[in-house]
């Protein structure tokens, strides 16, 4: 029997294999592929940083620490008081949260040196100045500066210590201990402050205490400052 079809198909199945091998060959040959599709939405979040958030401040943790960023010497001047009542560890008696202490509602002072073993130990005190309870944790930052506010010396150093949150009703007062070793008998390069600035734990803006305990290591042997975390009253 005669087979009339048999030339038009083998020509449809000549055409298709050509038509894949010209495919094959687009593909392995750099081919232009379709363009890529646009998604619309916002990118994710790098690992380990909270969308929406900002990169954290100095080393400190909230709640652990003070923010060591300052701002310039000389706003908001405190005056020096040493002394002070025993710091409330309760609740505000509002009954609602108890916020933590801004430094516009603090004031600090430095009390009486206690001196020890060729140490210089001096409480630095912050007291709530305000009509609100609030509270203090960690440490405060400190630095020691001269008349034209330039900073002597480097930050000072943390003691270990366990940070503690201390709830101050007005008038009440939290301190942290400032020491170092005597210059006379460690030897260390010496400058005389003219005033400490103080920054409440978790803020940027600082206090500034007349400095009257004469000089202080700023340089060379056991020149380092050491600051505790703060506790309730306004001395050991």
């Amino acid at each position: 029997m005669a087979h009339p079809s048999l030339p038009v198909n083998r020509a449809a199945l000549l055409a298709g294999t050509a038509a894949v091998l010209g495919l094959l060959t687009a593909c392995g040959n750099g081919g232009t592929a379709s363009p890529p599709q646009h998604v619309s939405g916002t990118a994710a979040p790098a690992s380990g940083e909270p969308s929406g958030g900002t990169a954290a401040s100095t080393s400190t943790a909230p709640g652990d620490g003070a923010a060591q960023g300052r701002t310039a010497p000389g706003s908001s001047p405190a005056t020096t008081r040493s002394g002070g009542t025993t710091a409330s560890t309760g609740t505000g008696t509002s009954g609602g949260a108890v916020g933590r202490c801004h430094t516009s509602q603090l004031k600090a002072s430095v009390g009486r040196n206690d001196p020890g073993a060729g140490q210089e130990n001096f409480p630095v005190v912050l007291t709530n100045v305000s009509g609100h309870t609030c509270t203090v944790r960690g440490y405060p930052g400190a630095a020691f500066v001269d008349a034209a506010g330039k900073q002597l010396g480097p930050d000072p150093k943390r003691e270990a210590g366990t940070p503690a949150t201390v709830t101050l009703k007005p008038g009440r007062s939290a301190w942290a201990g400032l020491t170092f070793s005597n210059p006379g008998v460690s030897g260390a390069k010496t400058a005389t402050p003219a005033a400490l600035i103080v920054t409440p734990p978790d803020e940027r803006d600082h206090l500034t205490v007349p400095w009257k305990a004469g000089p202080v290591p700023v340089g060379g042997n056991a020149s380092s400052v050491f600051l505790t975390v703060l506790s309730p009253g306004t001395a050991p």
